[in-house]
């Protein structure tokens, strides 16, 4: 089981604002943010539930960009994040949709945040 998952953004005020309004469809909010005098770089804490599991941070020291994938519970969401991400700034990667060569009820959509990491939020359900 993952417990949480990081990544580099190149501008931590720009990726903080877009994850702000992109996750909440999620029922993602910021749930803690560490100081750069605090480690040495910016970091922010999203979750559900009070558990912060979706870290962004290192601010100017971008990676090569990652893929993950957040569970929505009904593909309303589904469409709500992809809105959400796009009105945020980010960049239509895979419009919401059923995507059978995963398997028949796999519904999700992509976008790519402001450094290129592509974001997927997927629900498993059938309609």
């Amino acid at each position: 089981m993952i417990d949480h998952v990081g990544f580099s953004v190149s501008d931590y005020a720009r990726a903080r604002a877009f994850y702000e309004k992109a996750l909440a469809p999620l029922g993602y909010a910021l749930v803690m943010e560490v100081t750069a005098e605090a480690t040495g770089q910016p970091a922010a804490g999203f979750g559900n539930g009070g558990k912060p599991d979706f870290w962004i941070g290192g601010e100017g020291k971008l990676e090569r960009p990652v893929h993950i994938a957040i569970v929505a519970k009904e593909r309303p969401i589904v469409d709500a994040f992809h809105r959400a991400a796009l009105a945020a700034g980010g960049k239509d990667n895979g419009a919401p949709g059923l995507r059978p060569h995963y398997h028949p009820n796999y519904y999700a959509a992509f976008v790519l945040d402001p450094d290129g990491h592509n974001i997927e939020a997927v629900c498993h359900t059938p309609a």
